[in-house]
């Protein structure tokens, strides 16, 4: 067969394989959204979301501005109440939605970009690849984490980037293992095997023919691991980690803690908002992986 058509008729028959694995993508996120507990995730994740993108729009005070009295309990001027410099909670915990929320996206596609590389690879090439790769990821898998980021927080001082970076770095273990085995139950099926024997590269097989086939369970993981990240920063921020020139909810927990029993609303309200974002997050991976479950 000339070169010209065995790559037309591989072209065809990833896309005629790519095609039902987007429809099957889009059923899984239909089928997940239309479960009460999906439902309930994504109506969560996009309140956040939304809270997240409005507040520097809606919200144009500085949450680190002066806003009245220090420590006024939630009323109508102050929904939340005050902290012990008089900033307005409310606006902090509107702000620190956004901050709290990219940290977290951030740090899950750097996971994701690391997990998906080396399991792609791992499980494709097989061999001596497969085994470096492998027992590279099972070096990272146990390092502790949370230590390891303050680690490098306390050596490096606080900062995002230093965050995203330590905790993005130490987190893809998960999904590179998962990446990997399915490769490897679908490296020898006959689709692609046939798209292979039609003279289509390794890179076009690999992108075009299995990638499509591994959404679903990356993206109930991925929905995991941005829970843990939230919960992370918070417990970073408790014990004094976090970034003090940037409003997250980790930090405004942090500061609750020397007024845990004069100010309530302190620890509340913020703890309030990591715990239903963390549930989002849980509820909706669920959804998604009874969703992708066959039936």
């Amino acid at each position: 067969m000339p070169p010209s058509t065995r790559e037309f008729v591989s072209a065809d028959l990833a896309a005629a394989d790519a095609v039902p694995a987007a429809d099957a993508r889009r059923a899984t996120l239909g089928s997940a959204i239309g479960r009460p507990a999906g439902a309930i995730g994504a109506a969560i994740l996009i309140a956040a979301t939304a809270a997240g993108i409005v507040s520097p729009v809606l919200m144009r005070s500085d949450p680190f501005a002066l806003a009245g009295p220090p420590l006024s309990p939630p009323s109508r001027l102050h929904l939340m109440g005050t902290d012990g410099l008089g900033r307005d909670l409310f606006s902090g915990v509107m702000h620190g939605a956004g901050a709290s929320l990219l940290i977290a996206a951030c740090v899950g596609a750097l996971a994701l970009l690391c997990g998906l590389s080396i399991g792609l690879a791992a499980g494709y090439r097989g061999g001596i690849v497969d085994d470096v790769l492998m027992r590279i990821t099972e070096l990272f898998q146990v390092l502790p984490r949370f230590f390891l980021v303050a680690v490098v927080i306390a050596l490096f001082g606080p900062g995002l980037d230093r965050f995203v970076l330590a905790l993005g770095l130490t987190s893809w273990p998960v999904l590179a293992r998962v990446v990997r085995s399915e490769i490897v139950a679908m490296r020898h099926l006959d689709f692609v095997l046939a798209t292979e024997a039609l003279g289509a590269s390794r890179t076009h097989v690999v992108l075009r023919v299995l990638l499509p086939h591994l959404w679903p369970s990356l993206l109930v993981l991925l929905g995991l691991l941005l829970g843990q990240v939230l919960l992370m920063e918070a417990s970073l921020g408790f014990l004094g980690f976090g970034d003090p020139s940037v409003m997250t909810w980790g930090m405004l927990a942090g500061q609750a803690q020397s007024f845990l029993r004069v100010a309530w609303w302190l620890s509340v309200f913020p703890g309030l908002a990591i715990m239903l974002t963390v549930m989002g997050f849980n509820l909706f991976a669920d959804a998604l992986s009874a969703a992708s479950q066959p039936r």
